[in-house]
């Protein structure tokens, strides 16, 4: 999967967790050689249950339309913390406790955070052309009239 690729579908999940009103949205890039199993962790939390199981629903129904499907979901039954699991990032949907008392933040501190922004395609920089600024235009048309 390309680059671009997977952090337009890790865009997609983000804005999937902030349509259903996750709370506490952060996305971490993992360091190569870390010990991690995949490249981002997309984490955020819900206020209850249902919230937390809505918030999965919605990242599994984004990324199904954009033809991606996670290779496994783990804790959607008790809705305290939901793993979903795209191989090259994993989308971690917490209750307010269970993402207090697990973490993993602090637990991968090493990664570093990234902002959404962070994600979309930077701007293709432009050629720079020289422009002739209208004094030096002027002093080459005096010297061709002296």
């Amino acid at each position: 999967m390309s680059k671009q690729t997977l952090k337009h579908q890790i865009t997609a999940a983000i804005q999937a967790c902030l349509d259903k009103k996750a709370e506490q949205l952060t996305v971490l890039e993992m360091e190569k050689g870390s010990g991690a199993f995949t490249d981002y962790f997309v984490l955020c939390s819900g206020t209850n249950p249902k919230q937390v199981q809505a918030i999965a629903d919605e990242v599994e129904v984004r990324l199904k339309a954009a033809g991606q499907r996670p290779t496994q979901v783990e804790g959607y039954r008790q809705g305290e913390w939901i793993l979903v699991d795209y191989v090259d990032f994993v989308v971690h949907v917490f209750s307010e406790k269970a993402r207090k008392f697990y973490d993993l933040e602090r637990l991968w501190k090493s990664a570093r955070r990234l902002e959404p922004a962070d994600l979309e395609a930077a701007p293709k920089k432009r050629k720079k052309t020289a422009v002739k600024t209208p004094t030096k235009a002027r002093k080459k048309a005096k010297k061709k009239r002296a």
